[in-house]
């Protein structure tokens, strides 16, 4: 399949107005089952060989309450995988410069569990200057307000980073500290298929609900994705590695 920037160009206004597009289907349906069939598979075969800093569970004693994997890069499939055509041609065309992805993450809400996500902007985390930037997070399942979809504040990449403070939600190390009324006002509920795409700006505020489903999963994949002009703020992001380690410590977890 040949596919290039321009093919999602369309989708460009909208990202810089409100710091989200959405892309409805973004693989064909075999592409689409094979990164499924894979997840599976990583889930079954890689997760109970990786330490806590890369697998993080509810419960650790339930393996149906895992909630989000990251450092996948280790597996062969995924290594590759952030190398899609596809995938690049999106981020390329809303970063507006050729862009990267390091590894991919996967994140899910499992039913019957308490797991907010704490209002935060991924640049906090990141540290990137000039901040193009963007995650693109695909819908494995069904994604609605009552499962936990996510939540952006229109337009908020275009105010800054906010000051951010310890969270104690696993997978979130910081959050909004000032977070409030008019933020929550300007929320838009973003509610996808399996196989929709959100995009949002690395300055985006966006948060989530709990899953409040008795038998529905939230599973969704995502990638983030730099443009090749945007430079880390070394001093800030060692800050931010040190309040993780802290975080991880004081929860228990090994990193090793």
């Amino acid at each position: 399949m040949s596919v290039s920037a321009s093919d999602f160009s369309h989708l460009k206004a909208d990202y810089d107005r409100d710091g989200f597009a959405i892309v409805r289907g973004l693989l064909p349906p075999e592409q689409f089952e094979e990164l499924r069939s894979n997840l599976d598979r990583y889930i079954a075969e890689i997760v109970p060989t990786l330490p806590d800093s890369d697998a993080f569970f509810v419960d650790k004693a339930r393996p149906e309450t895992l909630k989000q994997m990251q450092h996948m890069g280790g597996d062969a499939y995924f290594r590759e995988y952030v190398k899609h055509p596809i995938w690049n041609a999106v981020a390329e065309a809303l970063n507006g410069e050729p862009s990267s992805s390091e590894t991919p993450e996967w994140f899910n809400k499992p039913a019957g569990t308490d797991s907010p996500t704490p209002p935060h902007q991924d640049n906090y985390y990141f540290c990137l200057e000039p901040p193009h930037v963007l995650t693109m997070w695909m819908a494995l399942d069904r994604v609605d307000e009552e499962n936990g979809c996510l939540r952006y504040v229109r337009g908020s990449h275009l105010e800054g980073v906010r000051p951010h403070g310890r969270s104690a939600v696993l997978g979130f190390s910081q959050g909004i500290l000032d977070y409030g009324p008019d933020d929550e006002a300007r929320e838009v509920p973003i509610c996808l298929e399996p196989g929709d795409v959100a995009v949002h700006h690395g300055n985006m505020i966006h948060r989530a609900d709990p899953n409040r489903t008795a038998d529905r999963s939230r599973r969704s994949f995502a990638m983030v994705f730099r443009g090749e002009s945007v430079r880390r703020d070394e001093e800030a992001y060692a800050r931010y590695m040190d309040g993780l380690r802290q975080q991880h410590q004081e929860m228990g977890l090994a990193t090793t």
